[in-house]
């Protein structure tokens, strides 16, 4: 038994929460130091301490993003107008896919051709360009003909088109909203129905009826601690989460990581599979935001400032993840031609990192420019007192 403590409605309650901008931010960091493979560094990140990745993580706080930028403007005579807002954004998401692939297959013909590398235009699934152009060209434009590391958008701007039907259904039956989300995750994997790839077969990497399930969990736990609910914590989740953290780092170090499924059951449920999400990743990731949901030293740990700077690289994410993405194909080309050593590995990941935070900074201060009357306005009141935001402060329970 819980007894859950509300905040107090009388605090002044900050716009932004920092924790939810810093967690974006190690999770941009972690994506590009795993998209330059073969470094010192890659073993590092947080995809060697569990069955989840830095996939997983962002694309949950993109669900908690958009429950906080959305979810209350969804109500009768603004639903439209929220509508309309999550499918422009994933408009931009699509364009910023598409300049992203081309700019990034125009890097590696070009290296290809003036640096006498044709070896390269055989990578990341840029061939079939070659081999094919008009049906590939017809799959970039269409989502179906994706690079390799050039997945996340994709499946981030399907979210957003299908995030709408899913709050409306959330205003009303909340429960009946995350089953039916989870019922089409299962379904999906076990019957492997996911967008199409063309004119390669196969499926999407990661399949939007699958991680949708993720994306929503993040979405309704954010509406219902936004409406005034709670998230429960106890000694006994608690435990059960961090036995289950603990028992996949053991997992991923032994040699019970390289089976595909187990028990025979269907790899959703078995298995590890990154495209439909299988059941051991979403539960791992969700074990790993428990933690930080229910213990209030871990989470402080990402309560920053405004001007810290991991809270500016994440409130700037998608440009940051569109550099990110860039810098991190002209890395793998360079580890390519010339394999280095570890300071070769640092001056290359060090670099890479510290561009994006210029970014970060250059569009933070771009911002400011001229001192907007909203500016002057926050300078002018005081500053607010520091309330429980988020999940984990609205969680206080009796252990």
């Amino acid at each position: 038994m819980t007894t859950p403590v509300l905040p107090d409605r009388n605090l002044r309650i900050p716009e932004r929460d920092t924790r939810i901008d810093v967690l974006r931010a190690l999770a941009l960091l972690t994506i590009f130091i795993d998209h330059v493979p073969g470094t010192a560094f890659e073993a590092l990140t947080y995809k060697n301490f569990g069955f989840s990745d830095a996939a997983e993580a962002f694309v949950l706080i993109s669900g908690i993003s958009v429950a906080l930028a959305y979810g209350t403007k969804f109500r009768p005579g603004g639903r439209l107008l929220a509508t309309l807002k999550m499918w422009r954004r994933a408009g931009v998401l699509y364009v910023a896919h598409i300049v992203t692939t081309m700019v990034v297959m125009a890097l590696f013909c070009a290296v290809a051709v003036f640096a006498k590398r044709p070896e390269l235009v055989k990578l990341i699934n840029i061939e079939p360009l070659m081999k094919n152009p008009p049906q590939v060209l017809v799959g970039i434009v269409t989502l179906g003909h994706q690079l390799g590391y050039n997945n996340i958008l994709p499946v981030y701007a399907a979210l957003l088109l299908m995030a709408p039907a899913f709050v409306l259904f959330v205003s009303y039956r909340p429960v009946a909203a995350l089953v039916a989300s989870g019922t089409l995750w299962l379904v999906a994997g076990i019957w492997q129905i996911a967008p199409p790839n063309y004119p390669e077969p196969g499926f999407w990497f990661l399949n939007p009826l699958s991680w949708q399930f993720l994306f929503n969990i993040g979405l309704v736990a954010m509406l219902h601690v936004r409406r005034g609910g709670v998230i429960p914590v106890n000694r006994w989740l608690v435990g059960a989460a961090a036995a289950y953290v603990l028992a996949a780092l053991v997992w991923v170090h032994s040699p019970l990581w390289g089976q595909i499924t187990w028990f025979n059951l269907p790899v959703v449920i078995g298995g590890f599979d990154k495209t439909f999400l299988s059941l051991p990743r979403l539960l791992h990731i969700l074990a790993v935001s428990y933690l930080v949901v229910a213990l209030p030293a871990l989470s402080s740990l990402f309560r920053t400032s405004p001007d810290h700077p991991l809270a500016i690289l994440g409130k700037r994410s998608l440009p940051v993840f569109i550099a990110g993405t860039v810098i991190a194909m002209v890395a793998q080309v360079m580890k390519l031609i010339n394999p280095g050593g570890f300071v070769y590995d640092s001056l290359l990941i060090s670099a890479g990192i510290a561009m994006q935070f210029a970014l970060a900074f250059y569009l933070e201060w771009l911002s400011t420019i001229g001192g907007s009357a909203k500016a002057r306005t926050a300078q002018k009141d005081p500053a607010p007192v520091r309330a429980p935001l988020g999940l984990s402060a609205m969680a206080r329970a009796n252990r």
